[in-house]
């Protein structure tokens, strides 16, 4: 068996535009969003600056002993000295890192995927509707422009937990709604005692917001439920379906469009997707029927 330590070297000396060749990571911090969700901070071994990606692209993660599996990056491309992966625990592979500590090694292939078409969302602004788990890519595009001075208009975000123990990523959302950044406005579908926020389904935020349909857009990002209601309340106030913007979720086993598993209505999800307009939805399935 080779050891460790040959392992890790063999995998530097590999040809590094290999796309099935994951990079080894060290876990360096470890943040407790919630009972279920961590979100870690990877530093790559090696070649860290050959790594770049946009909001909305997702890498393969690697458990040792445990296989792998996709997640999307929730931290900003702005931030070149590691990447975050947001992770709940909710199987094997996820379990197995959930046991894991910092110092421990991880590895991550990519960054695969279609991002967040950012350029073409410059000066607008930008509704962010989430739900859960969901918050975790669009964290990455909310601190992405957040970053920009001023290239993107006002950013709202409205983000649905099960209950307020189940609110993630609390340090984000208290640094946004601190310096102004971010109009942030949560609800809870169960409350709790001390709970004096909105108690309701995420679609219920939206009636309390004006928006300016000719340039504004929506990004979603959490449970296919949540995705569709929302889908169909901003279209039922006027905003065109090519500014609504989600991520769609398969079963990915390779990333690069070769093993079919991500298959849907003519498109893999993973090299024409993530991130795709409501439009181009609304196409592809007019087009199958």
């Amino acid at each position: 068996m080779m050891e460790t330590g040959t392992m890790r070297e063999s995998m530097r000396n590999a040809v590094t535009d290999n796309v099935f060749m994951p990079n080894e990571t060290v876990i360096s911090e470890i943040i407790e969003e919630n009972s279920t969700i961590r979100t870690y901070t990877l530093r790559f071994t090696d070649r860290a600056a050959a790594f770049s990606f946009l909001p909305g692209q997702f890498v393969m993660l690697s458990v040792p002993g445990h296989g792998e599996a996709p997640i999307s990056i929730s931290s900003s491309p702005t931030s070149t000295d590691a990447i975050q992966l947001s992770v709940r625990r909710a199987g094997r592979l996820t379990s197995a890192l959930h046991s894991m500590k910092a110092g421990e090694y991880v590895a991550v292939r990519g960054p695969y995927g279609v991002p967040f078409p950012v350029d073409e969302l410059k000066g607008r602004d930008l509704l962010f509707v989430a739900g859960g788990i969901g918050l975790a890519p669009l964290r990455s595009l909310i601190n992405y422009c957040r970053a920009k001075n001023g290239e993107y208009g006002k950013i709202t975000l409205c983000y649905g937990s099960r209950s307020p123990s189940d609110i993630a990523f609390k340090n984000d959302l208290d640094a946004w709604q601190a310096d102004g950044s971010v109009d942030v406005r949560l609800t809870v579908d169960v409350p709790e005692r001390g709970w004096q926020g909105r108690t309701g389904l995420v679609t219920t935020l939206l009636d309390d917001l004006t928006i300016n349909n000719s340039n504004s857009s929506a990004l979603l990002c959490g449970p296919p439920v949540m995705i569709d209601a929302v889908i169909s309340k901003l279209k039922e106030s006027g905003m065109d379906s090519e500014q609504i913007i989600t991520t769609l979720e398969r079963n990915m086993k390779c990333g690069v469009g070769l093993c079919g598993h991500c298959h849907m209505e003519g498109v893999l999800i993973c090299k024409d997707g993530p991130v795709f307009n409501v439009r181009t939805l609304e196409n592809i399935m007019g087009a199958t029927g």
